[in-house]
């Protein structure tokens, strides 16, 4: 694990704008997206992840807009993820000012993207976003009991989640972004039994995501496995502030930058 838990702000865009909801689902406005970067930047966030979760076609343009116009008024690390389906996406979303990006769907579609980003760019630029949930009672289990899912979590795969997680970390991911779509929005807390298994199989570093809703629920988290605590709505809306999180972590024992 890294010295240092690094705390971070998740920005869902759609067509511009901040949204945040449950589960993917009732969404509502949060904001612009630069302005919040430039509060969240200034209040000590150590990184930021904007995830694009339409990422229709036709609003790449402006999802490689708004990276541009944060890159050049926050100078935290910038993770982008949503529709990124080639080296090439990569590469623009780089250019654009990004500093990590993050890839899903098209990777559980087809592997080899992971190695060839990689190749190219380098571990460190490539993080996997895994939207998983416990396997419904409907579908066979998986070994973990927990299952990949795509398209917003929408979808079921059938892939183990845990397996997956080490699939892609030997084919040169550099960071695991664990998110739960079960606890997604429900600010019940991360799941910890998942975080677990994914830190017992992997080496990289692993940012937890989905569920936090109290000071103390980071914590928790950190002594699961996680290298980063992830969380979008209790920023979003003022319930939690970035330097609370750090001083409960601090609290319980764990570094914060």
């Amino acid at each position: 694990m890294s010295l240092a838990v690094r705390v971070i702000p998740c920005l869902d865009v759609d067509a511009g704008r901040v949204v945040k909801g449950v589960r993917f689902t009732e969404i509502r406005d949060a904001g612009d997206p630069v302005e919040m970067a430039k509060v969240y930047d200034a209040e000590g966030a150590d990184e930021l992840v904007f995830l694009d979760i339409t990422a229709s076609s036709g609003g790449r343009e402006t999802t490689y807009d708004v990276v541009r116009r944060t890159a050049e008024q926050v100078f935290i690390p910038l993770t982008v993820g949503g529709g990124v389906r080639s080296v090439e996406d990569v590469d623009r979303l780089l250019r654009a000012g990004a500093d990590k990006v993050g890839v899903n769907t098209a990777a559980v579609a087809r592997p080899e993207l992971v190695r060839e980003v990689a190749q190219r760019f380098g571990s460190q630029v490539l993080v996997l976003s895994v939207d998983a949930r416990r396997c419904p009672p409907d579908v066979p289990p998986t070994p973990s009991g927990y299952e990949v899912t795509t398209h917003g979590g929408r979808r079921g795969t059938g892939i183990d989640a845990v397996e997956w997680a080490a699939r892609a970390a030997e084919l040169g991911v550099g960071e695991v972004l664990l998110n739960s779509i079960d606890a997604d929005g429900t600010q019940q807390g991360y799941d910890l039994q998942m975080l677990r298994a994914v830190r017992a199989a992997v080496t990289v570093p692993v940012i937890a995501s989905g569920g936090a809703g109290a000071l103390d629920d980071f914590a928790p988290a950190v002594e699961a496995g996680a290298d980063a605590v992830l969380a979008a709505s209790v920023f979003h809306f003022g319930q939690l502030r970035i330097g609370d999180v750090k001083k409960a972590l601090s609290a319980a024992g764990y570094g914060t930058r």
